[in-house]
């Protein structure tokens, strides 16, 4: 069996945004995925119990999810409600996932303040970026996954062709023993 990996709901055309749309990525890498069965989608926001159509959050102070994981910062949305709660379920979600599909390698939504995992929105919802990664990127970084973003598919593709040449030898390896 090929490596599978976690991909954003919202790349695979799914309606599961803050605004109700989506921002799907028709790549090639991404279809070839799709077809051979690879992707397991997952909207962390919607699986910490967040309602379609909701209102913008970030991260206070573009802090990055290491800080709303150690409860030093919140997620708030652009009516200052606290929805850190939300975005910890939703990352412990996706993790959960990934554990139970023995996952290590997920294209994640960059920008947004779970998925992103080279930039989020400064936390002031004004369109800037900062470095820093979103609360699932982050906690799916410490359990050892490679988390990438849409525009890193080539190097995504990569890790999973390493991953399969693994499992194939080590197939290889205990049927010859």
């Amino acid at each position: 069996m090929s490596a599978r990996l976690l991909v954003s709901a919202c790349l695979l055309g799914e309606k599961v945004r803050y605004d109700g749309g989506d921002k799907h990525c028709g790549d090639a890498i991404l279809a070839r995925w799709l077809r051979e069965g690879r992707v397991v989608a997952v909207c962390p926001e919607l699986a910490g119990g967040l309602p379609v159509p909701r209102p913008p959050a970030e991260i206070a102070g573009g802090a990055g999810g290491a800080e709303v994981l150690a409860g030093r910062v919140k997620v708030v949305e652009d009516n200052g409600r606290d929805v850190s709660a939300a975005f910890v379920r939703g990352a412990e979600a996706a993790l959960a996932l990934a554990r139970a599909q023995e996952i290590r390698v997920a294209v994640l939504k960059e920008g947004s303040p779970s998925c992103g995992s080279a930039s989020i929105h400064d936390g002031s919802f004004s369109g800037r970026l900062v470095g820093g990664a979103g609360v699932t990127a982050e906690l799916l970084r410490r359990a050892g996954i490679a988390v990438l973003s849409e525009h890193r598919l080539a190097e995504a593709d990569a890790l999973l062709a390493a991953l399969d040449r693994v499992q194939d030898t080590a197939q290889r390896d205990n049927g010859a023993g």
